[in-house]
């Protein structure tokens, strides 16, 4: 299996070693391959999105035509996992501040998101959440967005004080969290979804 961890921003490195982590666990071989490179994604049986800034991402995504592979792996049945700036760019609609940034989305997940729900830096923190088909994990979140509305194909995972954290979408995971930093739980129920 091989599983390809956006390079271009964020906390890349992190995705990778969770994502290695969560491999040796469940007794899969394969690799974990960061990429800010053309060609990488479509050769991928999975993909993760990870968090940093948003807009970044975007333009960067875009700019290298990744975009395009990792719209072209979801609809081949394969597996997308964007955490917190990821879940923004993985999303169907943004709000105002997305909008402003003019950031543009990927509109896989038929969400609308809302960009810093928790406020800035400085408001960050670490809770422990009751993940659907998870279980218990800490959860980290820095200037996490939300999850203000879904469409009907998309189930709710989990929710922090009644405002929605975690989704999914057939084969789309997103995540206002940061599971990369404090478990291989999420990686490990993720890395199921890519076996055939």
């Amino acid at each position: 299996m091989r599983v390809a961890v956006v390079g271009v921003q964020g906390d890349v490195e992190e995705h990778v070693l969770a994502t290695k982590k969560a491999m040796r666990n469940l007794g899969i071989e394969g690799e974990v391959v960061a990429t800010r490179r053309k060609g990488v994604v479509s050769k991928s049986d999975a993909v993760i999105i990870p968090g940093g800034e948003s807009t970044t991402i975007s333009k960067l995504i875009f700019a290298d035509s990744i975009s395009n592979e990792i719209v072209e792996l979801v609809e081949s049945g394969k597996p997308v996992m964007g955490t917190c700036a990821g879940l923004i760019v993985l999303s169907k609609f943004g709000d105002e501040q997305v909008e402003k940034t003019k950031t543009k989305l990927l509109g896989l997940l038929d969400v609308k998101v809302k960009r810093n729900a928790f406020g800035r830096q400085r408001e960050s923190f670490q809770t422990t959440l009751e993940m659907k088909k998870v279980g218990k994990i800490d959860a980290v979140f820095i200037r996490a967005p939300i999850v203000e509305e879904v469409g009907k194909e998309v189930e709710i995972l989990a929710e922090f004080e009644g405002r929605i954290v975690a989704v999914q979408q057939g084969k789309i995971l997103g995540l206002a969290f940061h599971p990369e930093l404090s478990t291989t739980k999420v990686h490990e129920f993720f890395l199921n979804l890519a076996e055939p």
